[in-house]
């Protein structure tokens, strides 16, 4: 069944990925008052990109925390409070600067369940804006979801659709493991259709079956999914595309994806993290280890150049993966 088709199984409002976000924060502030908003400007001003909005103005100074420029600071803070049993809920206003907080994240963060036996959980939730195409130039146009992806003892989740971004925030928020949700900037304002119920979950580990086809998978993430959907349209007379919205990096939904597969003798990843040992290496390795011998063709990836965003408008898009490169790699095993 399709992601589409289950959503028709619901009550439904179209809404934009920033409103589904801010839906799920409002739902579990709301349900749970051990869950508190940590970042900067996420208060009166509402988020740097708008994220939070009025949630200040509904939840108050207590449970919607405008924090300094200190990365390293609140992500240190809301990792302890975690640990005495509080949900903190950190904003990173772009995700470059997860590497001013990297000793937080990897040496208390990631490893503080482990090496207290299991005793301690670290209920924690990072939200962190990524991507290119703003203009916003190398030090703010970072996608780095592989980082976490590749670190023991934490999530990470990178949603494609407005329904996926409300269902993945409520998931981590009610983990109890430190779950980075990764949210492309650029998809923002890109709509759908959103489950009303507030127990709506997108169960984190489970991919998704945007479209169903025959002849390629393609396996796509973030801003990509949309783009991935536009080229099947276009191709449809001609080559039947099926798109794969993994929706989970790590923990990733192998199955979903070698099924598929199994299914299409063909693979496109998409991705927009640099080519160079990322997300798109894990997932075609994990992809040919389980159905290897139904490959018809080899394994192809969109990806951005192993450089950095540049601020020049025509260099940037000259650089980001979209649709074009997509299209480009199933003509090519097609």
């Amino acid at each position: 069944m399709t992601a589409q088709a289950e959503l028709e199984r619901e009550e439904t409002e179209t809404m934009t990925v920033r409103e589904a976000i801010r839906e799920a924060l409002r739902e579990e502030l709301a349900r749970d008052e051990d869950v508190y908003i940590m970042g900067e400007d996420v208060g009166a001003f509402g988020g740097v990109l708008e994220v939070t909005g009025d949630l200040y103005e509904e939840f108050g100074e207590e449970r919607v925390r405008d924090t300094p420029i200190a990365e390293a600071g609140y992500v240190g803070a809301a990792t302890g409070a975690a640990a005495t049993g509080t949900r903190p809920v950190i904003e990173l206003m772009f995700s470059d600067f997860i590497g001013v907080s990297m000793e937080q994240i990897m040496n208390q963060m990631a490893k503080m369940r482990y090496m207290f036996g299991g005793k301690t959980e670290i209920p924690v939730t990072v939200r962190a804006t990524e991507g290119g195409g703003m203009g916003a130039a190398s030090q703010h146009s970072g996608t780095v979801h592989a980082w976490i992806s590749h670190f023991p003892g934490l999530k990470a989740v990178a949603p494609g659709t407005a329904a996926a971004a409300k269902g993945l925030t409520k998931a981590a928020i009610r983990s109890n493991d430190p779950v980075f949700v990764f949210e492309n900037k650029m998809i923002y304002e890109q709509q759908g259709d959103v489950p009303t119920d507030e127990d709506y979950i997108v169960p984190i580990g489970e991919a998704a079956v945007e479209r169903e086809g025959e002849d390629v998978t393609v396996v796509a993430t973030q801003r990509l999914v949309g783009e991935s959907l536009d080229v099947a349209d276009r191709l449809a007379g001609d080559v039947s595309v099926e798109v794969i919205d993994p929706r989970s990096l790590y923990p990733l939904d192998t199955e979903t994806i070698a099924e598929s597969l199994r299914k299409t003798g063909r693979m496109v990843v998409a991705d927009e993290t640099p080519l160079s040992y990322g997300t798109h290496a894990e997932i075609i390795t994990r992809a040919q280890e389980e159905a290897f011998f139904s490959l018809d063709a080899p394994i192809q990836r969109v990806g951005t150049p192993d450089t950095h965003m540049p601020f020049s408008t025509p260099l940037e898009q000259e650089v980001l993966p979209d649709g074009e490169g997509v299209e480009n790699a199933i003509r090519r095993i097609t």
